[in-house]
């Protein structure tokens, strides 16, 4: 996506992390950027040179960038949790949407293009983009998954602090094999979404 404009042109990345675990909260990462000049590719950096898609980094090189987009003040970030019982209320589609939401509103000024990955769109005053794969194609969307990504992943470590016997630190809430048996053992604890847990219990 090309710009065209002779101001600074504030741009936010953003994505998600844990749309699909069976437990845990949602995360929404959102990165901010003022891009410069005319005819500059949005969402793109030299600072972001060599980044990827959360999914395709190791645990530390998803740390390392974490700290890079944290303190490097050319940057922006804010992260935004969606419980698991918003998530059972209202869907994870509308949970994720809300965080989008308010994500946004942590910013100190108001984006003039939000860049988005795969379903992903926000309230109708922003100008927006949705962008299919666009934290494999947009470096500030893939800035936006690594925030997410790690934050949630944070909270899932200390998850386990409280319920070990989930093994949350293994496996995140996703629905692996073990965390199914840990279900059946020990049934549902306070951060299982129950609306995705149908198909353990019949399990059971």
């Amino acid at each position: 996506m090309k710009i065209e404009l002779e101001k600074d042109f504030f741009i936010v990345g953003i994505d998600e992390a844990g749309r699909g675990p069976l437990a845990g909260p949602v995360c929404v990462g959102a990165v901010g950027y003022v891009q410069r000049g005319r005819s500059d590719v949005a969402g793109q950096t030299p600072l972001l040179e060599g980044i990827k898609d959360s999914k395709k980094l190791s645990a530390r090189k998803r740390e390392e960038w974490f700290k890079i987009l944290q303190e490097n003040k050319e940057f922006e970030c804010h992260h935004v949790f969606v419980s698991n019982e918003m998530i059972d209320k209202f869907g994870i589609r509308k949970a994720v949407i809300f965080g989008v939401e308010k994500v946004l509103e942590k910013f100190s000024r108001k984006p003039d293009m939000v860049l988005m990955d795969g379903s992903l769109f926000a309230p109708e005053k922003y100008k927006q983009e949705t962008i299919i794969k666009g934290d494999e194609k947009v470096p500030l969307i893939s800035a936006g998954s690594i925030i997410a990504k790690v934050s949630r992943d944070r909270v899932m470590m200390n998850m386990h602090k409280k319920y070990p016997e989930y093994c949350f630190n293994e496996h995140k809430g996703y629905g692996t094999k073990k965390h199914f048996e840990k279900i059946i053992k020990h049934g549902f604890c306070e951060i299982h979404r129950k609306t995705f847990c149908g198909n353990v219990v019949s399990l059971a």
